[in-house]
């Protein structure tokens, strides 16, 4: 984890201390279930719980055992037992080293997923506000990068609201989907531990009981999980690369807020550079890489193999930290983002009136022109305005065969700018509900 890309919140969740606090949790609650069971003495459990509950596990000396005993489970045990006295060797009964790892990654992840939902409302508000805001400011659209048919700002916030909408209920499946607990003893078939010390545990730790774990929790559910992180950082850029193709100076229809005091480069004082959402694209391709690792530790062998760990050790941290800071820095820059109207209708007006080209094509079909001859008729009088040589009107008002099937008031009328917004309410009703 980088401190710079970093939120405190998040970044507790991958903390040693909190994994290691779960950990001791999660053979806590395994110990109240066996003693329940007679499996083991009911004041050995209770006393586990009173000692780990008073200690703060210290992260030096499981590391320090671990160098010894290369085994990071078998590290914090020994340090329990130091701390909990004779009644520690009541814990881990019947249990396998992923029973404890595997369910606190699932802690882990659905701590982490709850943390990301709270960044996703933050940018669904950010764009609902701004898009009514700019529900009716007309701007040009652009396909291929190059003008279309006008638009307005408030229906591509919305469309990029609808977006994220979507990402945010694909992350809750997937939250669904990896919370859950694995507490069932070697290959996963109970031998040494009874089935309800694992419901026992899944209860107390707010996840479902995973049906067959084959003694590890099977890495489709990871997969899901990071493939929905992929996907809202993908919608992450789509949106920086929006707002940055729309600071280019040549375009300057929005701009990132840029604060009083700020340097936009140290060599030209002028700058101001869409730096934010750059650094939005970066970090969304830093998420996305975690997708790939997350899919091949699917296939892992037989009932286990540990080629996953490494893996997870990495892009378990990495992706949600850097997908929460990518989240909240997203909301700031909706939130401040400065926008042109007036810049918006100069870029309308730029090419002479050829956004409106297809309504004069449609327009002379309906008075009786096949499609291919209206569709020269309106090129040969578009191609001159889009070199700057005259109006696009006014070249189809001089053209004899397209005065012979609209005249000048019918033309007049094909270049109103709100026939193209007429249905941006339903939009928004469709979006927004309301």
């Amino acid at each position: 984890m980088i401190p710079r890309y970093s939120r405190p919140e998040m970044e507790a969740v991958w903390s040693p201390e909190t994994k290691f606090r779960i950990w001791f949790e999660i053979e806590a609650h395994a110990a109240d279930r066996m003693a329940q069971l007679g499996v083991i003495p009911s004041d050995a459990a209770k006393k586990v719980w009173d000692k780990g509950n008073a200690a703060t596990f210290d992260v030096a000396r499981i590391d320090e055992i671990e160098r010894e005993v290369k085994h990071d489970v078998i590290a914090f045990l020994t340090h329990l037992a130091e701390i909990v006295g004779p009644e520690a060797r009541f814990v881990h009964q019947g249990m396998t080293s992923s029973d404890v790892l595997d369910t606190c990654l699932s802690v882990q992840l659905t701590k982490a997923s709850d943390i990301l939902l709270d960044g996703m409302d933050k940018v669904l508000a950010a764009l609902e506000t701004r898009a009514r805001e700019h529900k009716d400011t007309v701007c040009v659209g652009r396909s291929h990068g190059i003008h279309a048919e006008p638009t307005t700002f408030g229906v591509k916030l919305a469309g990029f609201y609808a977006e994220f909408d979507r990402a945010k209920r694909r992350l809750e499946t997937a939250r669904t989907e990896i919370a859950v607990c694995a507490i069932s003893g070697a290959v996963g078939t109970f031998a040494n531990i009874d089935p309800s010390v694992e419901a026992y545990v899944a209860e107390k730790m707010g996840l479902a009981v995973e049906p067959v774990s084959t003694q590890v929790i099977p890495r489709d559910r990871h997969a899901a999980f990071f493939a929905a992180l992929g996907l809202i950082a993908s919608s992450i850029e789509r949106l920086a690369t929006e707002i940055r193709h729309l600071q280019r100076t040549e375009v300057l229809e929005a701009e990132e807020f840029f604060s009083k005091g700020q340097k936009g480069s140290s060599a030209m004082p002028h700058k101001r550079n869409p730096i934010l959402t750059e650094n939005l694209t970066g970090l969304a391709r830093l998420v996305r890489m975690s997708v790939i690792p997350a899919m091949e530790n699917v296939a892992l062998w037989h009932e286990r193999d540990i080629s996953h760990s490494s893996v997870e050790r990495g892009i378990g941290p990495d992706a949600t930290v850097h997908l929460d800071f990518a989240l909240h820095r997203l909301a700031g820059v909706i939130e401040k983002l400065v926008v042109y109207p007036e810049q918006m209708q100069a870029n309308l007006d730029r090419l002479g009136g050829l956004i409106h080209s297809q309504r004069v094509l449609l327009a002379l079909t309906q008075a009786g022109a096949s499609r291919e001859d209206a569709y020269s008729m309106v090129q040969r009088n578009a191609m001159p305005a889009w070199r700057g040589e005259g109006q696009f009107l006014d070249n189809l008002k001089a053209d004899a065969d397209v005065a012979a099937l609209l005249n000048s008031d019918e033309l007049d009328v094909l270049f109103d700018l709100s026939y193209h917004t007429k249905h941006v309410d339903l939009i928004f009703e469709r979006v927004f509900g309301r």
